[in-house]
Formats: C-alpha cells, structure tokens, sequence
C-alpha cells in the first residue's frame, strides 16, 4: 500500500462519526503497540490476585452469566 492510498484511507476516516473514529484509532494503537512487552499496573496485579482468589475458593461465572456476555460483546 502506497502512502497516497494510506492518507486516502485516513482522509475518509475523518469523516466518519466520532465513535467509528474511536474505533479505528483503538485498533491502530493495538498494532503500533503489538511488538511491545504490556508492564502489569498495580491494578492489573489485584485484579489479578482477586481472580486466583475466587478461582480459589472455587466461584467461577455461572453458564448463564458467561452466555450473558458473550451476548453483550458480540
């Protein structure tokens, strides 16, 4: 792809409405950051530690509640 073609492309991305923008730039930034090691915040690590403490004490999502969000995000 040329850069004319890539600045024709972004050229039209203006355009759409704000939300698809938003869109397009999430997943431009997830390819610029994909050669990148991601750094645990320390809210990444107790939200990790509490999931490995339900794991623990055996509380998993129902079938439901997982159906249930697939549903959301699909």
């Amino acid at each position: 792809m040329t850069k004319e073609q890539i600045e024709e492309i972004l050229n039209r991305v203006r355009t759409w409405p704000a939300e698809e923008q938003e869109k397009a730039a999430v997943v431009l930034l997830g390819i610029e950051d994909s050669g990148k090691t991601y750094v645990l915040s320390d809210e990444d690590r107790a939200s990790i530690a509490r999931g490995r403490e339900q794991a623990r004490r055996g509380e998993f999502a129902t079938d439901e509640e997982v159906e249930a969000l697939f549903k959301r995000y699909r």
